[in-house]
């Protein structure tokens, strides 16, 4: 099924929604579940219809809510309590250049234009603030693709009577705002709209006849485009590539042709193709995407074509290197468990349309793109897919290839010593924890939408919530940085415990609990506990109250909290559990290895 939702998209995503709508909820996906709130200036039912599709297809289901026709200003400025009452995780703002209430007039001056602009963008910016407000939520939305035609010509995009400068110009405020402002989201439809063929895009037939802004043909797009943004605020982007070399990396057969001979670099056109598909793939690293070669090779013949002095991807780039003859899919799989990440979180790219098949049929939901024959189209296939698309950068994303490179260095270290203790006692590990701060919530954040194995509850968080989460008293909450002598890991384990007055006295429910896989058997997870029974202490708080609730990701944390000395107080048929830990004077810190920072202690 993966091909179909893969551009260039076909009709069948609409002609056939409710085969494939089945199709995607039999398919035993772990879906999260949420509610959309569409609010249109245009018609907006097969979009819905569409973004329903390609987030089932992200492992998101969702029921949603849509405005009247053109309603989305009332919806979103006046009381609305139908909307009140959905309580929407996301609200998305499909408007279009037809929603602009008014453009230039040739006979009006710059400081007119200056203000007609000043009104429409307030018209906008204060629908969001009063969504923010009411709803508290992520909010995406629209710019604004240009109009298909032109008063002045080329002239347009330089006069400021001109449409085509007057809409750059309220996209920039658009993109300003979405820099000011967290949980706010620019869906590009410029970019879009140019990319589709704007023509093609904005063919009036489709507003005359159905009322929508776009044409129908190209509702797959948008919407994939809209799905992508919820896709990566719930934790459902990819996370490292694995790549081929032969006629991937580069062109030729290193094993064949020889390091000298293969075609990369600035010589040929064909090297010049090669060339810039690794700097695209390079580029990915500044984003924290892990780099990981996948080779039928052998390893000096591999290692020879990658130390070629004008290849832009060196031997550093890669976290692993699997040059041998071994099935693709299991490399992948060895990677993926060295790196404690899951097989899915991959992108495989290879120009062997058989590798793909097999890495499909055994690895199902990893990425898989069909890049073609073309080795200059690899980046388009690639890059239209959204597989990493950003929307909090923070960084810890951007060191994260170094954070992988310093994992790699610990497990040299690790096989030194017969005594794992011994080890762990040489990290030198050292460990800040402590209420959530404001610089790191957009990284707390990001963790409870992208840490899906080591999660106890797998509740999922916006900013938004997390700020609110941090100012409530009702609240005790704990991020964990962990650094050791090979260098600093971030912030790489959250606690959130809701403190409830109970007859027999206060108890702390703990409603997340998370951590990255990457810290995982070092203590850390000890040195939180410890942490988190000494703040319930100093609150008088006499008993903590877990839960664990089984996902097809998260069984490696099934038996977390009876190994921290928590009893087992009841467990339903779906394997749901709830712990309980009494007699907190009485609790033995567990922690050996990390020296918490006094600091730390609040």
């Amino acid at each position: 099924m993966q091909e179909k939702f893969t551009p260039p998209f076909s009709g069948e995503l609409l002609s056939k929604r409710k085969k494939l709508r089945r199709e995607l909820l039999e398919s035993g996906a772990d879906f999260i579940d949420k509610r959309i709130a569409i609010l249109g200036g245009s018609t907006t039912h097969d979009i819905k219809d569409a973004l329903e599709l390609f987030l089932l297809h992200h492992g998101i289901r969702c029921t949603f809510y849509e405005s009247e026709y053109a309603q989305y200003w009332q919806d979103a400025m006046f009381p609305n309590p139908e909307l009140e009452a959905f309580r929407p995780d996301i609200i998305y703002i499909h408007t279009s250049n037809r929603n602009i209430s008014r453009y230039p007039l040739l006979s009006e001056c710059a400081e007119e234009v200056d203000a007609l602009l000043e009104a429409e963008f307030a018209k906008f910016s204060g629908m969001w603030d009063r969504l923010r407000q009411v709803y508290a939520c992520p909010v995406i939305q629209n710019n604004f693709e240009y109009p298909f035609w032109r008063l002045l010509g080329n002239r347009d995009a330089a006069d400021f009577h001109g449409r085509v400068h007057f809409l750059t110009r309220l996209n920039l405020r658009f993109a300003q705002y979405s820099q000011e402002n967290d949980s706010f989201f620019i869906n590009d439809v410029n970019y879009l709209s140019a990319s589709y063929g704007l023509e093609q895009w904005s063919d009036p037939f489709y507003w005359h006849m159905y009322k929508y802004a776009l044409a129908l043909p190209a509702i797959p797009y948008l919407a994939h485009s809209v799905a992508n943004i919820i896709k990566s605020l719930y934790g459902k982007n990819k996370k490292a590539f694995a790549l081929d070399l032969d006629n991937t990396l580069w062109g030729g057969i290193v094993g064949d042709d020889g390091a000298e001979n293969l075609q990369v670099g600035q010589e040929t056109s064909m090297g010049q193709v090669y060339s810039e598909f690794q700097e695209y793939i390079k580029a990915h690293k500044q984003l924290g995407v892990i780099l990981n070669v996948v080779s039928k090779n052998e390893t000096e013949n591999a290692m020879a074509g990658l130390n070629r002095p004008d290849m832009t991807l060196k031997p550093d780039d890669f976290i692993m290197i699997k040059a041998n003859w071994e099935p693709k899919s299991q490399n992948i799989i060895d990677i993926a468990h060295t790196l404690s990440l899951l097989p899915e979180s991959f992108v495989f790219v290879d120009d062997n349309p058989a590798e793909r098949e097999i890495v499909r049929q055994q690895i199902p939901n990893a990425a898989v793109p069909e890049i073609g024959e073309q080795p200059e189209r690899y980046i388009r296939a690639i890059d239209r897919m959204g597989y990493f698309e950003v929307t909090q950068l923070s960084g810890d994303d951007a060191a994260r290839n170094e954070m992988y490179q310093q994992n790699a260095a610990r497990s040299r270290a690790e096989v030194s010593f017969a005594d794992y203790g011994e080890y762990l006692q040489s990290l030198g590990m050292q460990a800040e924890i402590q209420a959530f701060a404001p610089m790191y919530l957009s990284r707390i954040a990001q963790l409870t939408n992208k840490s899906n194995q080591f999660n106890l509850t797998t509740r999922r968080f916006t900013q938004a919530e997390i700020e609110a989460v941090a100012q409530d008293d009702r609240y005790i909450t704990l991020y964990g940085k962990l650094v050791d002598r090979f260098g600093d890991n971030g912030v790489v384990s959250v606690a959130i415990g809701e403190i409830l007055q109970k007859p027999e006295g206060s108890l702390c429910d703990i409603t997340l609990w998370l951590m990255s896989c990457r810290v995982l058997k070092r203590d850390m997870e000890f040195a939180m506990m410890d942490e988190l029974v000494r703040q319930c202490r100093m609150r008088g708080i006499t008993r903590v109250v877990g839960h664990y609730y089984p996902t097809a990701k998260n069984a490696m944390v099934r038996e977390f909290y009876a190994v921290q000395g928590f009893t087992l107080e009841r467990e339903d048929e779906h394997g749901n559990r709830t712990y309980i830990l009494d007699n907190l004077p009485d609790y033995t810190p567990r922690n050996r290895y990390i020296a918490v920072n006094e600091e730390g202690k609040q």
